[in-house]
Order: structure tokens, then sequence, then C-alpha cells
């Protein structure tokens, strides 16, 4: 690692609730150590974070990337060292620093389907920025594409969700795959998302991969989603927060 900051990447299935568990640990970061510097990286091109965070985004990594492809197209020759000064100076001024965390998103890539480009931008960007925090909340895109590009190759705790079905643990379980080959974690581990109630948590199979916390159902959530409020709003004594906090104890982050 390049610097000491604790990198939390969050990884798993589309629709597990990815992005919920994501804003729960801003949460609990910035109520546990309000003198520390946090940042959330919405990885996910889906672009859900900023929602749950309450915030508005002006400018995505993407942009900025396409700023600096137009300008080295335009035949503007400046140095390769110039531009990635400006890519640092325009990413540090598109981070939103609101109440307690700062927040950037990377937002969609320019032609459907194809991540390369920006996957790449990304990991550079990941690097500088979490030399400046000391805490650092990613939530990824569903699926392995992220961790097959090496994006999170440099995360200390990789978290990866899934629902009670088979399929969210089967896709947790190539994501593990993928990531004991490609990334430098510390600690993984799973948290199993959305129970209809505990007595499912029997026939559910990780395939190894520790269980840090199981979350039944959250009505205070869904009230939130459909409100469009800010999930960092939440009582703390709702299943996500706590679910959220118990994975954070056991990865003894908090």
């Amino acid at each position: 690692m390049d610097n000491n900051a604790t990198i939390i990447a969050l990884s798993g299935k589309g629709g597990v609730g990815k992005t919920s568990i994501s804003a729960a640990i801003v949460k609990l970061l910035v109520q546990a150590y309000p003198d520390k510097k946090i940042l959330a990286i919405d990885a996910d091109p889906a672009v859900g974070l900023s929602t749950a965070l309450g915030i508005e985004i002006e400018t995505t990594i993407d942009d900025i990337r396409k700023e600096i492809v137009a300008t080295v197209e335009d035949g503007n020759t400046k140095a390769a060292v110039e531009l990635l000064g400006d890519a640092r100076y325009k990413i540090f001024d598109a981070l939103v620093e609101t109440d307690g965390f700062a927040f950037i998103a990377v937002g969609r890539p320019e032609s459907a389907g194809c991540y390369c480009k920006i996957n790449s931008y990304l990991k550079e960007v990941i690097s500088l920025l979490s030399a400046d925090f000391d805490y650092v909340v990613i939530d990824g895109e569903a699926g392995v594409e992220q961790i097959n590009r090496r994006v999170m190759e440099k995360v200390t705790h990789l978290l990866l969700i899934t629902d009670a079905s088979k399929k969210g643990t089967q896709v947790i379980s190539t994501i593990k795959s993928v990531a004991d080959e490609l990334v430098m974690y510390k600690k993984i581990g799973a948290i199993v998302n959305r129970l209809p109630d505990t007595s499912v948590i029997e026939h559910i199979n990780t395939n190894g991969i520790p269980v840090l916390s199981y979350i039944e159902n959250d009505k205070n959530l869904a009230i939130y989603d459909i409100e469009g409020k800010d999930i960092t709003k939440l009582p703390d004594d709702s299943n996500v927060v706590e679910g959220a906090r118990k994975a954070l104890k056991e990865l003894d982050i908090l």
C-alpha cells in the first residue's frame, strides 16, 4: 500500500443492496471518526450512491477523462505529465465536500458495454485519492468486471454482498476466486442482505467465505428508498445500519 488508508470495496450481484450498505458504512465511519478524512467513491456506472448519500453530482471522473481525451485529440500535444497534473487538479476539484466526508462519482462511460478505459483510469484515481484520505468506501459495479480489470487491486477490505439466493452466493464465490489472484486485499468477508427471515440462514452456502453479518429486510430503508431520502439519516437501529456495524466490527474497522 502507498499509504495507510483503509480502503473498503463492496462487490456482488446487481440488486442485492450494495449501495445501501455502502451508504450505511459511510454513515458509521463519519459517526465513529469525526476527525478522520473519509471518501465515498461511486464506482458503479448506475450511479446510485449519490442519491443514497443525498449528494448532487456536477462532475464525474469520466467527464474529466473525456475532457483530457478531447484535448489530446484536438492536437494539443501537452506532455503526458502535464495532462496528468491537470487531471489531478480537476479530480480534486470534482470532489464534493459534505458534512463529515467527501464524494466522487465515476459516471457513465461513453460507449455501452466498454468500461475498459474508464476502469484503467479509475484505478489511477483510486490510488491518487486514497493517499489523501484515511477511509475510502468504494461502491463497485455489479459482477467481477472491476476486479478482473484490477481496478480494486489495492483495497484493504473486500466486502462481498449477496442476498439469500443461490445466484447471489455463486456470484460472490466467483468474485472471491478472481480477487484471490488479482487483488492485494488484507481481509475479506460476506454480508448476506435482504433476508426474508432468519430461518433461511441454514440454507445459505457462501462456499467458505466468512459471513460478517446477516441483514433482514429493512422496512425503514424501503420507506427511505421510496421517498428518495438520504440513507445516512437512517435510524441507528435500522437493520441495514446494524448489519453494516456488525460487519465493520468483525473486520476491526470499528
